[in-house]
């Protein structure tokens, strides 16, 4: 069996190499010395994969070492694809990946990309690097194949193994060997794309589709909310019929949704064509947090409470449930906009990591609650499980504020949910 390289161990990359080291000799490669130590150690940080998963993956090993990777004949990179402070894709990681790969790749060798991308950037922007630093040809001395992540960060039902894998390949024959990889771990079956573009492309209408239909349920919240009309309910009565589409208005923000309408977005651009649709979606969806606060201070407002200078506590700073990712998280612009009205804002989120909230925003969040009575408002954005055992009553009965960004909390103990 071909020995694999895994390029990147982050929430696409560990996964993948975790499971194919159940299986086949894998090597994970990481620039990052800290998180291959820590990985050695058998414990993974961003928590997608339990330390026993690791312990049983006996066949890999990891390393910060380039040289490392000529050991393998197959290599899958699964970097970040973010974008830059004007939202336009940054392919900085992508190409530094390709640039190693060249480095090392030897006549017959296979490269597999996960990273999400528009249609085009696997054969136009990486293969022309690894063909420039190894002085090789794809498809006469290589190949390529591309299989989008479809990893779900923090959930422990819908996980690498049990979605339905999409593969594809440079070649007609090189598809079918990456088909054939994939399905040694996917047991939910794989489908295989006619070309690299088509997968490309899937993969990123999946999250530009999401972040549409997000964007319409949190611009009819806007509008029940004028009508006084409660936007849950009405989803609720809604969803009785069989074809209504279960979406839920909130903050869209992470490494996928938030980002991967870009993607498209600037290919659509590049080819003559702007596009409506998609960034309208992505401006109403970037506004909810600004919203989120602005509500608020309208509800602290009719009641009669003092803004300026008046504390509020916001629970939740990770970009969605139930995981310490906050990469993208929106949760941000609502603490930003909270101290734009000159608010004193406590953080409080027990997924987070102290130290890494500190390093990427400046902020020092609260251990714990033990302040029930001096919040002139609370505001509950991220849905974690144990937000919903605080007792609310508490911050009800000194007078709070309370405002549900999930709602997930009963209708009768909050002031208003989105």
């Amino acid at each position: 069996m071909k020995t694999l390289a895994v390029i990147g161990l982050g929430y696409v990359g560990l996964p993948l190499a975790v499971e194919f080291g159940k299986k086949r000799k894998v090597i994970g490669f990481e620039i990052n010395q800290a998180r291959v130590e820590e990985l050695e150690g058998g414990h993974d940080s961003t928590l997608e994969t339990s330390d026993e998963d690791l312990a049983a993956a006996k066949h890999l090993t990891f390393t910060t070492n380039i040289d490392d990777l000529r050991h393998a004949q197959i290599f899958i990179v699964a970097v970040p694809t973010p974008t830059d402070k004007n939202n336009r894709p940054d392919l900085t990681p992508l190409i530094s990946a390709s640039t190693t790969v060249g480095k090392v790749i030897k006549k017959g060798d296979i490269v597999i990309y996960e990273s999400t991308v528009y249609p085009g950037a696997t054969e136009e922007d990486c293969v022309p690097v690894i063909e420039k630093v190894s002085g090789k040809k794809m498809n006469r001395d290589f190949f390529v194949g591309y299989s989008p992540e479809r990893i779900n960060p923090g959930d422990k039902v819908n996980t690498l193994t049990t979605i339905k894998k999409v593969t594809s390949g440079s070649t007609p024959e090189i598809g079918k060997e990456v088909d054939a990889l994939y399905n040694e771990i996917i047991t939910a079956g794989t489908h295989l794309a006619s070309s690299i573009k088509v997968a490309e492309a899937s993969k990123i209408i999946e999250n530009s589709q999401r972040d549409i239909n997000i964007a319409f349920v949190n611009e009819l919240a806007k509008i029940f909310n004028l009508m006084k009309i409660d936007t849950l309910e009405v989803l609720e009565a809604a969803g009785t019929k069989w074809n209504f589409l279960p979406f839920r208005p909130g903050m869209v923000g992470g490494h996928c949704i938030g980002v991967d309408p870009f993607y498209l977005a600037q290919k659509a651009q590049e080819v003559g064509y702007h596009p409506e649709i998609i960034l309208a979606g992505r401006r109403l969806n970037d506004s909810m947090g600004a919203y989120v606060a602005t509500e608020v201070v309208k509800l602290m407002v009719k009641a009669g409470k003092p803004v300026k200078n008046a504390k509020a506590l916001l629970l939740g700073i990770t970009f969605k449930e139930n995981c310490p990712d906050i990469r993208n998280t929106r949760t941000i612009d609502v603490y930003h906009e909270l101290k734009d009205f000159s608010m004193d804002v406590d953080v409080y989120d027990p997924w987070a990591s102290y130290e890494h909230v500190k390093d990427e925003f400046g902020i020092d969040m609260i251990n714990e609650i033990t302040d029930f009575e001096n919040y002139g408002c609370v505001i509950l954005a991220v849905s974690h499980n144990q937000f919903k055992h605080i007792d609310y009553a508490k911050f009800k009965n000194a007078g709070s504020i309370i405002y549900d960004v999930k709602s997930i909390l009963p209708k009768e103990i909050i002031d208003a949910r989105l």
